[in-house]
């Protein structure tokens, strides 16, 4: 039986290149298969992550095994089609591939956009707490001008009664007793309440006084908060902060009848501190460096599994291998198209037609090399090889022409004895 390894000569460093290279090849290819496999079960894990927030785990996690399987399939079918082949089927494979990705890349993204705009949430509750107090601090310090402007009226108003009321130039003075200067009842009534909103005024004072030291409190806890080690410490103590000028604002608006500045409703620490939950809301603060990240595995998985091609599940025998290089003989119409692949015509020619040729053994092993991936069908009348045939068919010639040279040597030898 003749020896179906393919038979390599030393040739120098050319051929120790050509070694180096094959090998260098072959080990990409090689290595191609894990890293598909490793991108794929990365991909499937970002869309579990996804797909678990909206339907039960198991169910989740059975679609992102097909979802990820109909990816690489897919992309391996679509190395082994040609569109003028089989439009029906190139238009299932690139359909089905393209909801496959839509769907894988959808629901990766929600964990892209949880882990790149984490921070991005955090600094926004942040600033959204400032900007809620930074408000309410505003209104807190016009309602504190104007008590401050009331009760300084009120006061410089009680101060002139009674500076009147000593000369006797009041108003409310008769007129029997207009001008007599003294401390007598009327200087003492009016006295009595210029005393009283003196002491108001003072107490108004130290209660704006604790205000402030209240305020300073709140901004360096609001301060604190980025920064603090124990952020639920630093956030309970800036809302502690915040409820005690509340306490002290409303208690100076009811004391001087102004109504009370409206409060805005702090996050709780719970709300602050939450984690981002994926929904489709996300899509509304929409992410591109999220997208992109979840796009690009999807991207090299196919672009890899496309570049695997369609290979054979499994090497031909020998008498596959010698019947295959018989039948391919038997065709004649061969040239290089523009994949840069040896393309042959199957049909029969016009001669064999009109001779009622049969071709059923070359159409059969068409069909054999067809479904074992070392051909492509590129339309309805012509194949072309696929890369795994080429060091089969180099073989089988080689071995055809080292046949041909030793009975050469043979039969010259016989011709001189």
């Amino acid at each position: 039986m003749t020896d179906s390894r393919l038979k390599t000569r030393p040739a120098g460093l050319g051929y120790l290149i050509n070694r180096i290279q094959t090998l260098f090849v072959s080990m990409l290819r090689i290595w191609t298969i894990p890293i598909v496999l490793m991108l794929s079960v990365s991909s499937g894990f970002t869309t579990y992550y996804g797909l678990s927030h909206f339907i039960t785990p198991w169910i989740a996690l059975v679609i992102t095994i097909a979802i990820q399987s109909i990816i690489v399939i897919c992309s391996l079918e679509m190395a082994g089609i040609h569109w003028a082949a089989n439009r029906m089927r190139y238009f299932s494979v690139v359909a089905s591939l393209c909801v496959a990705i839509a769907a894988s890349v959808t629901f990766s993204y929600f964990k892209f956009y949880e882990i790149s705009e984490r921070e991005t949430l955090h600094i926004n509750r942040i600033q959204q707490i400032r900007q809620d107090i930074k408000v309410y601090l505003d209104t807190v310090l016009t309602h504190k001008n104007q008590l401050m402007q009331k009760h300084q009226q009120e006061l410089d108003k009680a101060s002139r009664d009674v500076s009147q009321a000593y000369f006797g130039t009041h108003e409310q003075i008769a007129e029997g007793y207009k001008n007599q200067v003294g401390e007598g009842p009327f200087w003492r009534h009016y006295n009595q309440i210029y005393q009283e909103k003196k002491q108001t005024f003072q107490a108004q004072e130290q209660a704006f006084l604790e205000l402030d030291n209240k305020i300073r409190l709140l901004q360096a806890s609001l301060g604190e908060l980025d920064v603090a080690k124990n952020q639920e410490t630093a956030y309970y103590a800036l809302l502690k902060h915040y409820q005690d000028i509340q306490l002290i604002v409303n208690q100076v608006s009811s004391s001087g009848g102004l109504t009370l500045p409206d409060a805005p409703m702090l996050m709780s620490y719970k709300q602050f501190s939450e984690d981002v939950k994926p929904s489709f809301a996300m899509w509304q603060g929409f992410s591109w460096f999220a997208f992109v990240c979840a796009a690009m595995v999807d991207f090299f998985t196919v672009l890899l599994s496309y570049r695997l091609e369609f290979t054979a599940p499994g090497p031909l025998t020998a008498q596959e291998e010698e019947l295959v290089f018989e039948c391919l003989r038997q065709f004649s119409e061969f040239r290089i198209n523009q994949n840069d692949e040896l393309e042959m015509i199957i049909e029969k020619s016009e001669l064999e037609k009109a001779r009622r040729y049969s071709d059923w053994s070359r159409m059969f092993v068409v069909g054999l090399l067809l479904s074992r991936g070392f051909l492509r069908k590129v339309d309805a009348r012509t194949v072309e090889f696929a890369p795994n045939l080429y060091p089969l068919i180099a073989e089988k010639m080689s071995d055809k022409i080292s046949a041909l040279k030793a009975k050469a040597v043979a039969n010259a030898s016989a011709g001189h004895d």
